[in-house]
This record gives structure tokens, sequence and C-alpha cells, in this order.
């Protein structure tokens, strides 16, 4: 009882630098995502284009960027661009070093929706005069984000997480911020209870949505059939 007295005697001190923490912990999260989600539908777009060069450059930017850590992606960024003279504020690094991350597994994500889709309709969409751009995205893009709506809000779970590594590049973020406050405080174990809180309380329910939304996108075959065989005009067309 005495642990979460102390918690709660501090929270008044801590609360404020905790949630300024947290809002830049979101801002992180959502510029990242967003700049992963872009990259990874250019990535998937030369991927499946019929150009060995293109194709061969998106998928070793995809092994080269789930190989390496993201925290060595991040001081590669952070401290190692000065040295060829380009030097980034530390959020901006860290949302180029996230983006560039994620948009390797993002594409993974849209390879797999691109899959389920059935390889005839892209040589429709050839036939009636489309560019392979506009098949793309007319045709495959809008399809596939059905089938990756769930796998992607997992992926910005996962990148809400992560992006707490940015502390080890000083980005004043929510990890950070809580650090600085145990340094002050000297109690560790009552100020990463809070801050792991704080994460679980945006991570849960993001996961509880992806599920549901996965939940609700499925369509078993028998549920197909029976819907197509309630039809009276499915019905009627298939006893002519």
């Amino acid at each position: 009882m005495m642990f979460f007295e102390t918690i709660y005697a501090n929270l008044g001190d801590w609360g404020p630098r905790m949630l300024a923490g947290l809002r830049l912990t979101l801002g992180l999260t959502a510029a990242s995502f967003c700049l992963a989600f872009v990259l990874a539908l250019g990535l998937e777009y030369l991927r499946s284009r019929r150009m060995a060069v293109l194709s061969l450059l998106a998928r070793s930017y995809v092994a080269i960027a789930r190989g390496v850590p993201i925290l060595v992606i991040l001081y590669l960024v952070y401290f190692a661009l000065p040295g060829a003279g380009i030097t980034l504020p530390a959020e901006v690094a860290a949302t180029l070093g996230l983006a560039f991350v994620y948009a390797a597994y993002l594409s993974e994500v849209f390879r797999a929706g691109l899959a389920a889709i059935a390889p005839g309709q892209r040589e429709a969409g050839i036939a009636c005069g489309l560019t392979p751009f506009q098949v793309f995205r007319l045709i495959l893009l809008p399809q596939a984000l059905r089938h990756t709506v769930a796998p992607l809000l997992i992926n910005l779970v996962s990148l809400l997480k992560d992006s707490s590594i940015a502390a080890l590049i000083a980005v004043p973020e929510l990890t950070l911020a809580s650090r600085e406050i145990m340094s002050e405080s000297f109690l560790p174990l009552h100020v990463f209870v809070l801050t792991a809180g704080l994460y679980f309380c945006l991570a849960w329910p993001a996961s509880l949505l992806a599920g549901h939304i996965e939940r609700r996108l499925r369509f078993p075959v028998s549920k197909r059939l029976s819907a197509a065989t309630s039809d009276p005009v499915t019905t009627a067309a298939t006893t002519c």
C-alpha cells in the first residue's frame, strides 16, 4: 500500500512532466508511422514492378532495414550523418530512423495483402488500358488495405513501444522524462511502474481494436456460401 501512496504523493510533480513526454511520444509515433506508411507503399510498388533493378533495390532495402537493430539505425542517423555535413535535431533523426525501419515491416504487410488478391485483377486492369501505377493505386491498393488494417494497427502499437529507444539520442519523450524523474527522486521502481502503466493504457486498447477489426473483416467460406444461397438472385442464377 505504501508503494502506491508514494506514487500518489509525487503525482503532482511527476504527472505534468510525464504527460509532456507522452505528448512527444504520441507525436513521434504518429509522424514516424505516417512516413513509414508512405515509404512502404513506394517500396511495395517497386517490388511489384517487373523491373529487376527496381525490385532488387526495394528488396535490398527491406532486408537491410529488417536486419539492422533500430538503435543502430538511430545512431547512424543522429551521430553519423553530421560527419557528412548533415545535422538533424534529435526529434527529426528519431522520426526518420523509426520510419526507415518500420517502412520495411509495413512493406511486408502490404505484400501479404496484395498476395491475397486474385492475380487476374492485375492483368484485367492492364487489359483495360490502365498503367501499372493506376492498377496499383485504383485496383490493388484499396483491396490490400482492407486485408491489412489489423496488421497495420499491430505495427502501430509496436512502433509506439519502440519509440522509447529515442530516449537514447536525447529525445525528451516519455521514457527520457521518466529517467530524469528517477535520477532526481531515486525511486526507479515507482517511476517506471507508472511509466509502464501509461504505455499499457495506450497499447492495450489499440491491440483490442486491432483484434476487433480483424474479426469483423474475416469472412469464412461457410458464411459466404450461406449468404449466397440465401440470395434469391444468386439461387436463381445457379439453378438455371
